[in-house]
């Protein structure tokens, strides 16, 4: 990933977070409650203030704190988000309400995977953001993808596994399931790489981003 005194260089000059915000990030880490990094939370937020998207989709909420960054970043957009731990969806429903935007951030629970319908009453999206179960990526592109608006953009967090996608991990000690997971990663990104409707760059910042432009042309199929 990025040279050691090049990230801190870069984590020193992200503005200092106050109030709710640093609370959230201060019971995170605390809790082990994942949440996106720093670095990878103001990328996010700079493409969301180039884009300007009405509507965001965002699977994986934990506990509302990329949903609550979103929307103070957006004050015109409206942000649908899904969780399926029932203490996370408690924690995300009072720090929404606590941030004043019950109106504008729509929590959906259960998981996933089985939520496309409901997703479909509040699409289409500009913006669709993963950040959950790195297992699934693939499945969650396949099934949200049809609910991006024309040209629209999928963001997917924690592509680079800590850099192990890039390490050698057959000589590395790890459990099996570990293992799968990041070879499982390492097909998703070169199944993005390869779509024939995304046009996709994996930026090095946080856990690894990658931004997924859809070319236009939602009517033909893959």
């Amino acid at each position: 990933m990025l040279n050691g005194k090049i990230e801190q260089y870069l984590h020193s000059l992200i503005p200092e977070r106050t109030g709710l915000i640093k609370e959230m990030e201060d019971f995170a880490l605390e809790n082990n409650v994942p949440i996106m990094e720093p670095e990878g939370i103001e990328v996010l937020l700079q493409i969301l203030r180039l884009h300007q998207p009405q509507a965001i989709l965002e699977v994986g909420s934990a506990i509302g704190y990329s949903a609550i960054r979103m929307a103070e970043t957006l004050p015109g957009a409206k942000i649908v988000t899904l969780e399926r731990n029932e203490a996370r969806i408690g924690q995300a429903r009072a720090n929404i309400e606590k941030a004043g935007l019950n109106n504008r951030i729509a929590l959906i629970e259960g998981d996933a995977l089985e939520a496309g319908p409901k997703v479909a009453e509040h699409g289409p999206f500009d913006i669709i953001f993963v950040d959950a179960a790195k297992g699934q990526y693939k499945r969650f592109f396949e099934l949200f993808e049809p609910f991006l608006a024309e040209a629209g953009v999928i963001i997917t967090d924690n592509v680079l596994f800590k850099g192990l996608v890039a390490e050698n991990i057959e000589d590395m000690e790890m459990t099996r399931r570990k293992r799968a997971l990041i070879k499982k990663i390492r097909d998703f990104n070169m199944w993005l790489h390869d779509h024939p409707h995304f046009d996709t760059v994996i930026l090095p910042i946080g856990d690894g981003v990658a931004i997924s432009k859809h070319r236009g042309d939602k009517n033909e199929k893959a």
